[in-house]
């Protein structure tokens, strides 16, 4: 398997916002590693291929991170600005400035990776999954919950793709 890594990232804090970390868990369990029993940010367990990592937002200090991997997957919630339900595509490395935000965008990132580390040459996807609930809860709507498992189930199968 080439050297792979999931970013997952979203507020577990705010019901389907967090649907990354969701995610994350199930891939674990479906890797047979151990369940972390809190969200921790940052890498768990590091070191495996594919590494998992969750964080609350993208980073620009991640284009040093992605910098050692073959491969990433990023894996985020969207709000109906995504016509379907469940994204699964390619990222576009592009910069996205958007002034009236510190959100930073997964096409942005690995613009900066492919910028700052020109001969490194990164496979970059995004899954992205409606959210319908973003209160104040760490559980998922029932929909978002079915659509969680529909896109493990694509990474997974991403994960074992042969090049």
């Amino acid at each position: 398997m080439k050297s792979t890594i999931i970013i997952g990232y979203g507020n577990p804090d705010r019901e389907d916002d967090g649907v990354a970390w969701h995610v994350l868990v199930k891939l674990t369990e479906r890797l047979g590693r151990p369940v972390p029993q809190e969200m921790p940010e940052g890498f768990y367990p590091e070191g495996l291929n594919p590494d998992l990592q969750f964080s609350l937002q993208l980073m620009p200090e991640m284009a040093e991170t992605l910098a050692d991997y073959e491969r990433v997957c990023f894996v985020d919630a969207h709000t109906g600005r995504v016509p379907q339900e469940i994204s699964f595509a390619p990222v576009n490395a592009r910069m996205q400035i958007n002034p009236l935000t510190h959100h930073l965008t997964a096409e942005s990132l690995v613009a900066m990776t492919n910028e700052l580390y020109p001969h490194h040459a990164l496979e970059a996807w995004l899954a992205s999954i409606r959210g319908y609930q973003f209160g104040f809860a760490d559980n998922l709507s029932p929909r978002t919950a079915e659509l969680a498992e529909e896109v493990t189930a694509r990474i997974w199968e991403w994960l074992h793709q042969t090049p």
